[in-house]
This record gives C-alpha cells, sequence and structure tokens, in this order.
C-alpha cells in the first residue's frame, strides 16, 4: 500500500499533461505519410530517377550518334533554301510541310520538318540536306520542340510513360506529385530532429560512425537535404507535362496571361490576292534573309502559315544559356516584319516556366546541367533504395517491415482534422493524382486504426 492508498489520506490531483505544440500534432501524420508514400511510390520514382538518368546521356551521344545526318563538310558554296526544301519534300512521301530549320553553321545541314498525318502528336519526320550541295544526308523520326533523333526520343519516352502512351502518362505524374511532399516532409522531420539536438553539423553531414541503421538513415536525410532545391524543381517542371495537374497549369497560365507570347501571323486581307498558296520554298527564304537582317542570329526555325492570308513565324531556338527565343512574323510578298515579340519582354512567369523546362531537360546550361540532372538522378535513386533498406531495418526490437506507430489521424484534435480535409480537397483540385492517392492514404489509415482499436478492445 502506497501513501496515497492509505484510508483518510486526499490524494493529490494528478497533473495537466503538457500542452503539444503544433509540430509535436503534425510530426506523426507527416511521418505516416512520408514512410508510406516512399514505399508504395518510392518505386516508382526509382524508375523515374533511372531512366532519367538514362536520359542525361542523350545530348551528349546524340550528336556522335547521328553526326551523318547532323553535320556537312563546310564550304562557301550555298543552294537556295528553296531548293533544299524541294529536296526534302522529295524524301516525305507527301507528308505535309511543317517548319524548316536553316543551319545554323556551316557545318550544320539543314533540317527540313514534315508532320505526318499518321504520326503521334509531337513526333515528325525530318530529311536531312546538305545546304551547301543539296544532297540528301538522310531521313529520320524526330519528337518534340527539341527535334530529338530517334534514341532521344526513345529514352524520352521511357522516361514519360515507359513506352505505354498515355495511360503510362500516370506513373511519372504520380511520382512528380509525390516527389515534393516526400522532400518537404523529410526536410521538416530531419531538421525537427537535429534543432531539438542542437546538432547543426549533423543535418549537413552525413555520419561515418555509429550503428549501421543510424549511418544509412543520416545518408538518406543529408543527400535529400542537399538534393532538395533540385529535387523540387524536378517536381515543378515535371507536373507541367502531367496528363491532369499539366491541364491544370496550362489553364492557370493562360487565366494568368502567363503563356509562352507568339507573334501574329494574320496578315491585312488587301496583301493577299486571290489564289495565293499558303507558303511557297521561296517564301521560307526571303523569311530566313529578313530574319538574318533584323539579328535573329544562331539556330532558328521558320514555320509557314497553315493558310492563305498568315505570314511565316521566324523564332529563334537556342535553348541554352544565353538563351536566344526571339521571334518575329515575316509578309514573304513584302520582305516585312509585321510583328515581334522578343524573349526580354515575355511575363516573369513564362520567362520561369521556360528555363524550368530547360533545366529539367539538360539544355539550359548545357553539360554542367547534364552533370547536376546525372547527380540528381543517381542522389533520388539512392534515397529510395537507402528509405526501403531503413523500412527492413526498424531498429532493436523491432521487426523488419514495421512501420511506424498509427493512430496519427486520430490523435489530432478536431480542428486538425478539419485543416487535413481542406488540405486534401485544395491538393485534389489542383493536383488530382495526388489528391486521389492522399484520400486513398487517408481512408485506409482511417480503416486500419479503428481496426487496430477493436482489435485492442476486443482483446
Amino acid at each position: 500500500m502506497t501513501l496515497d492508498d492509505r484510508p483518510g489520506t486526499t490524494q493529490a490531483a494528478a497533473p495537466s499533461p503538457p500542452q503539444s505544440g503544433t509540430w509535436d500534432l503534425l510530426r506523426p501524420l507527416i511521418l505516416r505519410i512520408h514512410f508510406w508514400a516512399g514505399l508504395l511510390v518510392g518505386p516508382f520514382l526509382l524508375v523515374a530517377a533511372l531512366t532519367g538518368f538514362a536520359y542525361t546521356l542523350t545530348p551528349t551521344l546524340q550528336p556522335l550518334v547521328y553526326d551523318h545526318e547532323l553535320t556537312v563538310p563546310a564550304s562557301a558554296a550555298q543552294v537556295p533554301l528553296a531548293d533544299q526544301i524541294r529536296i526534302g519534300e522529295g524524301a516525305a512521301a507527301g507528308a505535309p510541310l511543317k517548319a524548316v530549320r536553316p543551319g545554323a553553321t556551316p557545318t550544320d545541314s539543314t533540317q527540313v520538318i514534315f508532320d505526318p498525318p499518321s504520326y503521334p502528336d509531337s513526333n515528325y519526320r525530318t530529311a536531312f540536306v546538305d545546304p551547301h550541295t543539296g544532297e540528301l544526308r538522310g531521313v529520320l523520326d524526330t519528337y518534340g520542340g527539341q527535334q530529338a533523333m530517334p534514341l532521344q526520343a526513345w529514352i524520352d519516352q521511357l522516361h514519360r510513360n515507359l513506352h505505354l502512351g498515355d495511360p503510362g502518362r500516370l506513373y511519372t505524374e504520380l511520382a512528380a506529385s509525390w516527389l515534393w511532399v516526400m522532400v518537404l516532409g523529410g526536410l521538416a522531420m530531419w531538421i525537427g530532429l537535429a534543432w531539438r539536438r542542437r546538432r547543426a553539423r549533423a543535418v549537413l553531414v552525413p555520419r561515418v560512425r555509429g550503428g549501421r541503421r543510424a549511418r544509412l538513415l543520416s545518408w538518406h536525410a543529408v543527400v535529400g537535404l542537399w538534393a532538395a532545391v533540385g529535387l523540387l524543381v524536378l517536381s515543378a517542371t515535371g507536373l507541367t507535362w502531367s496528363t491532369y495537374a499539366g491541364d491544370n497549369v496550362t489553364a492557370l497560365r493562360s487565366a494568368l496571361s502567363w503563356s509562352t507570347p507568339a507573334p501574329s501571323t494574320k496578315l491585312p486581307p488587301a496583301a493577299v490576292a486571290p489564289g495565293t498558296p499558303a507558303w511557297t520554298p521561296e517564301g521560307f527564304g526571303t523569311a530566313a534573309a529578313v530574319a538574318d537582317r533584323t539579328g535573329l542570329v544562331g539556330p532558328v526555325e521558320i514555320t509557314p502559315g497553315k493558310k492563305p492570308g498568315q505570314a511565316y513565324s521566324v523564332s529563334q531556338v537556342r535553348k541554352a544559356y544565353p538563351q536566344r527565343l526571339d521571334a518575329i512574323a515575316v509578309d514573304a510578298a513584302t520582305g516585312q516584319v509585321t510583328d515581334t515579340v522578343r524573349f526580354a519582354d515575355w511575363p516573369l512567369p513564362a520567362k520561369l516556366a521556360r528555363w524550368g523546362i530547360d533545366i529539367h531537360m539538360g539544355t539550359l546550361f548545357g553539360l554542367a546541367n547534364q552533370i547536376l540532372l546525372a547527380a540528381l538522378a543517381a542522389g533520388l535513386a539512392c534515397i529510395v533504395v537507402w528509405g526501403h533498406v531503413l523500412w527492413w531495418r526498424r531498429g532493436p526490437g523491432q521487426r523488419a517491415g514495421a512501420a511506424p506507430r498509427g493512430g496519427a489521424l486520430r490523435a489530432l484534435p478536431r480542428r486538425w482534422l478539419i485543416g487535413v480535409a481542406a488540405v486534401t480537397v485544395a491538393v485534389g483540385i489542383a493536383l488530382p493524382v495526388l489528391g486521389a492517392s492522399l484520400v486513398v492514404f487517408l481512408l485506409a489509415e482511417t480503416l486500419l486504426d479503428t481496426r487496430i482499436r477493436g482489435a485492442a478492445a476486443g482483446g
């Protein structure tokens, strides 16, 4: 019998437990989300990382593999651009002409790009012509605005959709949607742990001593910390290409006038004679000469009007820094510039989107950009693998593969539950794939917690 159990002794009231702070309330939920997302979405991130790593090699390999098509012997001789286009048309089997990219240097071939109706969107057939001799150097299938050659296009589609078409794009959208959540959640937990221990060095430098699991956790977290900004950029830019979130991003940019501007190609009705074709091969030569005269140096793409009454559009296509992305509209009949759009005048959000996409594709800073992407891809692959190994090494006295303690939702006050529900709805609207998977997680978490509590009560 203790002192408080003796008759006539008044038992003192137990002290009230200390009030939990915001972080104490949210950390168990963040840990559960981070754990389950890493376990279930991690494999998709691993595939995206490995295929992305392969993609970073293609800018170096492509000029080597397709040297015959892309390069020609330098010469002072020059075949008229109109004749080069006719040579390309002869190899296009009647496919509609999309655009022409004259050689930017004396050793570059001219690319005459066609858009066959049977090809999927953004897939083209390109004839490569020697601008000095008129020799047809080859005909290849190309892809996208970067004019990716078959090797790069194949790896790009592997990274984008695993060659499964539109259904396969869901895997990259799922990975990109969850990547930023996992990065921010991991950062919050790692920095919060170091803040409590007052050990800043442990946040920035991985451990090389101590237990195996402690060292693995340190490497998992520290590499994630150093890669965080890059991974967040990859997540944000990857979402712009996704099926559902990408549509929302496009709609938002359009509503806020953040879309990429382009010159107007509309010509005055009086400038169009009856029976005038939409374009002629000679018109490309005129547009190229006007572009050169107005200072559009470097690689350019000349796009004809789709119907009579439209000007030719000449756009710079240099994506590497310093970027040259100015564009003009040219009336080939008069040789006049009818509209001009300078990259310097783009809205800032449009510039940020352009820079982010070019960084994601490894073109903005050339080789340095590609090395950085390769390091990020390798780091992400390691983070995912380390995370799964940590799952199997939960620590002394815990069975392999055990999950963190449950009941995170039940422990939240009602106002926090309302907040979680509101955030889930907002995320679901903006990022539907993330929202749907998050709803599934929260429902599963609730059902699992109810089942565990029922089993405990019955026992």
